[in-house]
């Protein structure tokens, strides 16, 4: 497991005198500050279909407006007089020792917005200290991104799992995952099938059918052994024999069962908003758990992702691994979702908003955005450490 070590503790909040010092001398960011900015400028420079993709939710969009609200309806309470020159940000969840409670979420097709795609996403998180969690719909192989993190800092990366039809192609895709030093397998719940999503279905997108986003199926040797010939000769078969095992709407949580026995690491469920299925996850003996929407993708008019946790962390107590996402975009939303209950948040539209601006240092800017923000707001409410964060610090908005 990866250690972080207490000497090298960042103070994210510097940064923000990095930028006014450079202001000095006349020059502004490089790259927007804000998230709404980012992602303006991110649609000017990406193709409709790239952005579309990245940007796009199910249906009329209805739930990626709720995770926004849900953020709103809460306000963080500030308390004076408490010495907060001294900040740490740092846990640990599931073994993984981070410097911040932040992980890259999983997000495919890195290559449609930068040509690197999550081989320079890997070394900024990695130069972060950052965990990453690489999905299995990567544009690079789970090996080679592996390869991009390790010189910077061992560990620090997790491998998500769209469970295939085939389920020796899944057991292939768990023993790569551990082989390589991804230190947890987190199972995507909730795209057994893909959502409706109308700005890809208006440009007659979909990324995977022209060949982008599935480099761990084309190198997958198990993958590889049921096609007629190699990928790099006939694309089409392996095209086509990847959509057959994307869709896989059969699996139950008695298949976790067979999970469990391939492998060590510990498994995180991701997609969960009820808390009787939280409570079904910690019954089945899985590690943790991540509250999450997809992002708005999957199913409109959906609760937003922030007013499941708190039930979902009721619903299986203190101890268990509860992390979150969608809907993440400031360095306050982070704060709120850990004073409701989660571990760690995972962020994913806004670092794929720097990558497409400037690549590997695109991504480390917004991050390091986020991170000061956080750093900032734990000392302006008066807290010192990410434990002091709890549900006294918010109170709901009035209506």
């Amino acid at each position: 497991m990866s250690e972080f070590d207490a000497a090298s503790q960042p103070q994210y909040a510097s940064f923000q005198n990095e930028i006014y010092a450079l202001g000095v001398d006349g020059h502004a960011p490089k790259l927007p500050i804000g998230a709404q900015e980012l992602q303006r400028r991110a649609r000017e420079r990406l193709g409709e279909e790239a952005y579309g993709y990245v940007a796009g939710g199910a249906g009329s969009e209805l739930t990626m407006a709720a995770n926004v609200s849900a953020f709103e309806r809460w306000q963080i309470v500030p308390r004076m007089l408490r010495d907060v020159s001294e900040r740490d940000l740092r846990t640990t969840v599931l073994g993984t020792a981070m410097p911040a409670p932040l992980l890259l979420a999983p997000v495919g097709v890195q290559s449609i917005v930068h040509p690197e795609g999550e081989l320079a996403t890997g070394r900024a998180a990695a130069a972060l200290g950052l965990p990453a969690i690489l999905s299995t719909a990567s544009s690079n192989t789970l090996e080679d991104v592996a390869g991009e993190m390790e010189p910077a800092r061992p560990g620090s990366r997790w491998f998500q799992l769209y469970w295939p039809r085939d389920r020796e192609l899944a057991a292939s895709f768990v023993s790569r995952a551990g082989a390589a030093g991804y230190e947890a397998i987190v199972v995507t719940l909730d795209t057994w099938l893909l959502g409706w999503r109308p700005r890809d279905l208006a440009n007659g997108y979909l990324p995977f059918l022209k060949g982008e986003g599935v480099a761990n199926y084309f190198a997958d040797p198990v993958f590889r052994a049921a096609l007629p010939q190699p990928p790099e000769e006939d694309p089409g078969p392996a095209i086509a024999h990847w959509a057959y095992n994307f869709a896989n709407p059969r699996v139950t949580w008695e298949d976790l069962a067979w999970l469990r026995e391939q492998t060590s690491l510990p498994i995180v469920l991701k997609g969960i908003l009820h808390p009787e299925d939280a409570r079904r996850a910690l019954a089945a003996g899985v590690q943790g758990v991540i509250v999450s929407n997809h992002g708005g993708r999957q199913v409109d008019g959906s609760i937003g992702a922030l007013d499941a946790l708190p039930d979902v962390r009721a619903a299986v107590g203190a101890q268990f691994a509860v992390l979150f996402d969608s809907g993440i975009r400031t360095g306050a939303d982070i704060f709120k979702a850990l004073a409701l209950g989660a571990d760690a948040v995972c962020v994913g539209r806004p670092y794929v908003w720097g990558l497409g601006l400037d690549g590997q240092a695109g991504v480390e800017h917004v991050l390091r955005c986020l991170l000061a923000e956080l750093d900032l707001t734990l000392a302006l409410s008066g807290c010192t450490t990410i434990a002091h964060v709890d549900g006294s610090a918010l109170r709901r908005a009035e209506p």
